[in-house]
């Protein structure tokens, strides 16, 4: 069995409990390849599924119920935070959003299997107002079939996973720097990308006061159109007066009540 197998075969509870609680911080560290090669270990019978369980939930259910207070106590300052060390982190906290208004306290249970969501769920649930208990039940629930289903993938696959570390120990460090030197690029490339759109909209941004000033003073009409979503609202339900509500995903659908004969400012929260 390759090295990698051999150092999660001595050490495979505190890494994977390591690399969960990682991922579900907020950490950029996916925890499915550990999950994959814990499977490979519990089918040569060298690490025990109820610990291994065990350390995955323990790991998972810390975090997120910390997460979940937060969001209970400090909602969107919570989500703002989230935002600004996500690398796609509109999307993310809509994606999130949309899962949630589409499927409710379900949600819980497959959020882990969707990339940049799996954070984003435990303070959306004490926003929206779910119960404590319900959310501890259903968030354990959903941490076992994700990590369940991962490690039942390495079991199944075991023998190819052991060829495929075979084949990593080969190749040694060149194939961490590769690997590497991917990761670095993905982020590289997703943090310009993310630069380049806040540059653009900076050109065309108001500030709240000046606003409020424009409103006050109406030398010139605007149209005021309100994109956050139902859970957005719900938890925040103030709006500026006399904003048009449309969420974002509705804007192509009722583009037609939209004023065009004015200044259009949107604001999403």
């Amino acid at each position: 069995m390759g090295e990698i197998l051999e150092v999660l075969s001595q050490y495979g509870y505190v890494i994977l409990f390591a690399l969960v609680l990682a991922e579900q911080i907020g950490l950029p560290i996916p925890a499915v390849p550990v999950l994959l090669g814990v499977g490979a270990l519990i089918g040569a019978a060298r690490l025990n599924p109820a610990l291994a369980l065990g350390s995955a939930l323990a790991a998972s259910l810390l975090p997120d119920i910390v997460w979940y207070e937060l969001g209970r106590r400090r909602g969107g300052r919570v989500l703002g935070f989230l935002c600004r060390i996500a690398l796609e982190p509109d999307s993310c906290v809509r994606r999130t959003e949309n899962l949630f208004i589409q499927r409710g306290r379900s949600a819980l249970l497959i959020a882990k299997f969707l990339p940049g969501l799996s954070t984003l769920t435990p303070p959306l649930a004490g926003m929206v107002g779910i119960a404590r208990w319900q959310f501890i039940a259903l968030d354990a629930a959903g941490a076992l079939i994700w990590a369940g289903a991962w490690m039942a993938l390495g079991y199944v696959f075991a023998d190819a996973l052991e060829l495929v570390a075979s084949r990593a120990d080969r190749l040694g460090h060149g194939l961490v720097l590769v690997v590497a030197a991917i990761l670095a690029g993905y982020v590289l490339v997703k943090f310009v990308q993310r630069r380049r759109c806040l540059r653009s909209l900076r050109i065309a941004r108001i500030t709240p006061e000046e606003l409020r000033r424009r409103l006050e003073t109406g030398d010139q009409p605007l149209a005021i159109i309100d994109t956050r979503s139902v859970l957005d609202v719900n938890a925040a339900p103030y709006a500026i007066p006399g904003a048009l509500w449309i969420t974002a995903e509705e804007i192509d659908r009722r583009h037609a009540e939209v004023p065009r004969d004015r200044e259009i400012v949107l604001y999403c929260s």
